[in-house]
């Protein structure tokens, strides 16, 4: 079943011999439950096209469907709220409230949407990323490989349609990288959650269901 749908996504920056095209025309299909790579070299538009997935961005034109709610023409407040609910996004610096402890962290999208930790879920999610000792600890108790550990788990416990990861190793050493490669496996399969990841690693790209390949904006094929 398809849960993400995009046709024709295009943006661009300044006007006339100026203009550049980011992302130029790209359309894609991802199906509920599946784990998909994209990567580019720096500057290819795959962090933008992400970001404009995750709502963070708007595109200039095109259209984005995200479990059957097309999000390109909410106004802002709408699309906060859907954005809340439904996406996940994992940064490659890991956006951790420094004041708050790991499970705060984890419980701080609920919280802002005026709603509630289930226990339940909140329990497994500790659990199945094998953070239980560090529930209490700050952020800066964490190593970077523990602090992004928190902040995929963070991403999950709203349950999104889809979970977004912008080079969520390309701040980690090679160990952490293979442990957060892992989890996000992990997550994909004990969950059924829905990944779309960047990368500009090849190597830990392959470690998805589907590579695709983004080059001066448009979608060049699959690895």
């Amino acid at each position: 079943m398809e849960i993400l749908k995009i046709e024709n996504l295009v943006k661009t920056y300044g006007s006339g011999e100026n203009i550049v095209n980011a992302v130029d025309g790209i359309s894609l299909s991802v199906e509920r439950g599946e784990f998909v790579a994209i990567v580019g070299a720096s500057g290819s538009g795959k962090s933008t096209f992400l970001h404009m997935i995750g709502g963070v961005d708007k595109p200039t034109s095109g259209s984005i469907v995200i479990d059957g709610q097309e999000i390109c023409g909410m106004n802002d407040d709408k699309l906060a709220i859907f954005r809340r609910r439904q996406i996940g996004i994992v940064y490659q610096f890991y956006n951790l409230i420094p004041i708050l402890t790991a499970e705060e962290n984890i419980t701080l999208p609920l919280e802002l949407d005026g709603r509630h930790a289930d226990p339940e879920r909140l329990e497994e999610i500790i659990k199945t990323l094998g953070i239980e000792k560090r529930r209490r600890n700050l952020p800066n108790q964490l190593s970077g490989g523990q602090q992004q550990i928190v902040s995929i788990a963070r991403a999950l416990i709203t349950e999104p349609a889809l979970l977004l990861a912008d080079e969520p190793t390309g701040n980690l050493d090679s160990k952490s990288t293979e442990d957060i490669v892992s989890l996000l496996k992990m997550t994909n399969k004990t969950f059924g959650q829905t990944i779309v990841m960047i990368t500009h690693d090849l190597e830990i790209a392959k470690e998805a269901d589907r590579v695709l390949t983004i080059n001066d904006g448009k979608l060049v094929g699959e690895v």
